[in-house]
């Protein structure tokens, strides 16, 4: 019960009443970012409120909030959702492929796809010109005939999808030496300094003119339409006419020229990705003209500086991975400390059952975190119950081996004396075990702070955010916003579990 009321505690508070604001998500990537910014900005001008969900893990993650109505709209292509969400075949044309998923997607999930927004991004295989002209490649057949011999830098959702890499290599026989997962903004770099040879991209990537890279042809038209366009969940269609009609004033409004120009001055330029939105809808003449404040333009300010503009911001952050982070703690203390009470008491079964738990350990964060969002959905909730379960085993393992390990000279003592097990596991082997228990939960504790930035992957915030959001725009000072007071916290938190330790730890020991 006192589990249950700790975990309802955070999430009735992050959920809010029951008028919501439209919460808004995106995938890790520029575009994606500023596509959802432009979102959130055209409705609040319309008076409609929003919470922004940026950075969610990937496609999946993205679709399968919007299927349970956690998040209401979206930034998606065409491509995308034919392919890797009906996985059906790549549609002959934009126009079929946009009838499709809209059919489908009504259809199948309630889910409407608003008209699209004027701009396809389809996906775009990258080499360096260096490597382009000393072998010979201007198609992805040219690629197929050289792949043996060359490393490959791809995005994890590039690599799982059957328009992805599966994808290209049934229909070209592709085969790389190596294949490496990289980042959205970190595979540039890479090819840049020549730790890969080849890339996926997007053809309105505004890193591919900054680093004068050649893109390939997609010579047997592998690749479906990807035009974009937001996809809106049955909740907001059906409740919220007023914020369908803001997003449709987007529609046919965005060229690829005008996406490719707004990528860049994110990814090149190092522009904010909200002053960005805000300029291209005030282009658009969507929403009016705003003064622009001292923090809109980021170049030339030192890492210092960059703190001290995003104070308020990462003290918000920061505050909600502490509610993380104590809530799932405190949860798996209470879990934690009978269980390993209970298996110190069943020494047959009990090494099978600490083995067990700690398989845990070995699972991906985010991985755990996308295989709980059918059942729990996405934010506070599905982050806190993974939390629980990864700060489960060096709480378990350590009560188990204090408690069973406490000096026998002392137990026997104590049993000379008439003491009975119970007085003697509350009056001795609890005290002497304390040192390790707390070291258990200090470890744990540790733990948590690091686990709980993937929450960001999610939509459950915490210093997670600006580290996804740096690694997809390339920006150090943005991941160091979130890196460093994330390391402080742990430093913090296991020093003031130090003090605990020290306060439970026996006299005479």
């Amino acid at each position: 019960m006192m589990i249950a009321g700790l975990l309802a505690m955070l999430i009735g508070a992050s959920q809010g009443g029951g008028d919501r604001p439209v919460v808004i998500a995106s995938k890790p990537f520029a575009e994606s970012y500023i596509l959802a910014e432009m979102f959130a900005q055209l409705l609040e001008a319309r008076g409609v409120r929003v919470d922004r969900r940026p950075g969610f893990g990937a496609t999946e993650i993205a679709f399968a909030a919007l299927r349970s109505d956690a998040v209401d709209v979206y930034p998606e292509y065409t491509g995308t959702g034919l392919t890797a969400i009906l996985h059906e075949k790549p549609a002959i044309s934009a126009g079929a492929a946009f009838q499709r998923v809209s059919a489908e997607f009504r259809s199948r999930y309630g889910i409407r796809w608003l008209a699209p927004l004027g701009f396809e991004n389809t996906y775009a295989i990258a080499v360096r010109r260096a490597t382009a002209d000393s072998l010979g490649l201007h198609t992805l057949t040219d690629l197929a005939k050289a792949a043996t011999h060359l490393r490959a830098g791809l995005t994890a959702d590039f690599i799982g999808r059957p328009d992805g890499l599966p994808g290209i290599q049934g229909a070209y026989g592709i085969r790389f030496a190596d294949v490496h997962a990289l980042g959205p903004a970190l595979k540039y770099q890479a090819l840049a300094a020549a730790q890969v040879d080849v890339i996926d991209g997007y053809s309105t990537d505004g890193l591919i003119a900054r680093y004068d890279l050649v893109v390939l042809t997609d010579d047997r038209h592998f690749f479906p339409p990807y035009e974009a366009a937001a996809v809106v969940s049955r909740r907001l269609a059906t409740a919220n006419p007023r914020a369908i009609a803001a997003l449709g004033e987007l529609s046919g409004r965005l060229d690829e020229p005008t996406m490719r120009a707004l990528n860049k001055r994110v990814e090149v330029d190092g522009a904010p990705v909200a002053v960005v939105a805000r300029d291209a809808l005030r282009t658009l003449a969507l929403v009016d003209a705003a003064p622009r404040s001292a923090s809109d333009e980021r170049s030339g300010t030192g890492l210092v500086s960059y703190l001290a503009l995003q104070r308020a911001t990462i003290a918000r952050l920061t505050g909600r991975h502490i509610e993380l982070v104590v809530v799932s703690l405190l949860a798996a203390i209470l879990v934690a400390l009978p269980l390993g009470l209970l298996l110190e008491r069943s020494t047959h079964s009990a090494e099978a059952v600490i083995r067990g738990i700690g398989v845990l350990q070995t699972l991906p964060g985010i991985a755990l975190l996308a295989f709980m969002i059918p059942l729990l959905g996405i934010g506070v909730r599905p982050a806190l119950v993974a939390l629980v379960l990864y700060s489960l085993y060096p709480i378990v393992r350590n009560t188990f081996t204090g408690v069973r390990d406490a000096d026998p000279a002392a137990v026997s003592a104590a049993r000379a004396l008439g003491m009975t097990d119970r007085q003697i596991l509350r009056d001795v082997r609890l005290p002497l075990a304390a040192p390790v228990i707390m070291a258990g939960i200090r470890t744990a504790a540790v733990i948590d702070v690091g686990t709980a930035t993937l929450a960001a992957f999610i939509g459950a915030g915490g210093l997670g955010e600006p580290i996804v959001a740096g690694l997809a725009l390339s920006d150090t000072r943005m991941v160091l916003s979130g890196a460093i007071p994330a390391a402080l916290l742990a430093l913090i938190v296991d020093g003031l579990l130090a003090l605990v330790e020290r306060w439970t730890r026996p006299g005479g020991l």
